[in-house]
């Protein structure tokens, strides 16, 4: 079985400029879109509903600068688990304020985490009561962020 990955027929190019313009700037207004692509401000505003209703959109969020807040600690950390646990564990930790996102990898049952911290003391203090103590975590391997030279939100159109 082969499986093809292509875009939606139904996103026209006016659709990808909106979707590119909202990702440089999320709070630009229905009137500010028209202009660009050359709509009516109620074109745009069904066109944004429908990329919305249709799971295009998932949803508009505020990104906020982790150490302006005193977020300094970026972690990322691959944590073998037993495989019959790999759900418990997931579901506990994306409860975890500190973990920002959370990956099943492939391999043998492996989670890809990313955690931010204030700082390494309170990073230690999550491993040591929040992440060891989990029945069936077989191992934790963490790497701490030492420059970040790009991150990107969402996806390349």
């Amino acid at each position: 079985m082969e499986i093809v990955s292509k875009m939606d027929p139904t996103i026209d190019e006016i659709d990808r400029k909106l979707i590119s313009l909202l990702s440089q700037d999320g709070r630009a207004s229905y009137t500010d879109l028209a202009k660009e692509v050359g709509l009516s401000r109620v074109a745009v505003q069904t066109r944004l509903n429908a990329l919305t209703e249709n799971g295009v959109i998932e949803r508009f969020a505020c990104i906020l600068n982790p150490e302006r807040l005193g977020l300094t600690v970026s972690a990322f950390f691959n944590v073998d688990v037993e495989p019959r646990h790999l759900m418990a564990i997931a579901d506990r930790l994306a409860e975890e304020p500190e973990v920002t996102s959370l990956y099943h990898m492939s391999g043998p049952s492996k989670l890809h985490m990313h955690g931010l911290f204030a700082s390494h003391r309170e990073m230690e203090t999550f491993l040591q009561r929040k992440l060891y103590p989990l029945e069936g975590v077989v191992s934790v391997d963490c790497q701490v962020l030492i420059k970040r030279y790009k991150s990107r939100m969402g996806i390349r159109l």
